[in-house]
């Protein structure tokens, strides 16, 4: 007995009318899964940034953060590696929702500013601020708007960076305490 299986015929509109089955499948789950799920607005709670950095400077590492932020800013990252020498770094939304962030790292300001403002920034002229880091403070820009802020403290670079407006930025810098 030879029996051959059994095939089942192929064709160019089968397969059109099974993709199209399955994009309009699809289709109505988005649909649906659209119209009954509202947006999810993510609020960041905020961090102790104050207590972190006092513990950092605690342990012997010098960091440099601010006291207070302003009125209705709120810290929402703290990032504090434990290397020779450390790393420190946190991050602030402005009142309205801007973000400001701080790195300070033993590694050059161009890898610095590469990875937190853009690979593409453009150095611009520095900036005298008064500040307890340091009085001349060099400026950064890209062309999506994002700002940032470099000087050399104590053999590592401090970058302060965002979306905020350069203002907001140069408030944050004046705020900062070794």
């Amino acid at each position: 007995m030879s029996e051959k299986p059994a095939r089942y015929q192929r064709s160019t509109s089968g397969l059109i009318g099974a993709l199209v089955v399955t994009l309009l499948a699809v289709g109505v789950f988005w649909t649906v899964r659209s119209l009954s799920r509202a947006d999810v607005e993510v609020v960041r709670e905020p961090v102790d940034f104050a207590a972190s950095a006092e513990a950092a400077r605690g342990a012997g590492f010098d960091v440099v953060a601010p006291a207070t932020l302003p009125e209705g800013w709120r810290a929402t990252a703290i990032d504090l590696t434990q290397t020779d020498p450390p790393e420190w770094g946190m991050g602030v939304l402005t009142d309205d929702g801007k973000f400001v962030g701080l790195r300070q790292e033993g590694r050059p300001v161009d890898d610095l500013v590469e990875v937190n403002v853009d690979e593409d920034a453009v150095e611009g002229d520095p900036l005298s601020l008064d500040s307890a880091v340091g009085d001349t403070w060099h400026t950064w820009t890209d062309e999506g708007g994002d700002t940032g802020y470099s000087i050399e403290y104590a053999d590592q670079t401090v970058l302060v960076y965002g979306s905020a407006p350069p203002e907001d930025l140069q408030r944050f810098i004046a705020l900062l305490e070794r």
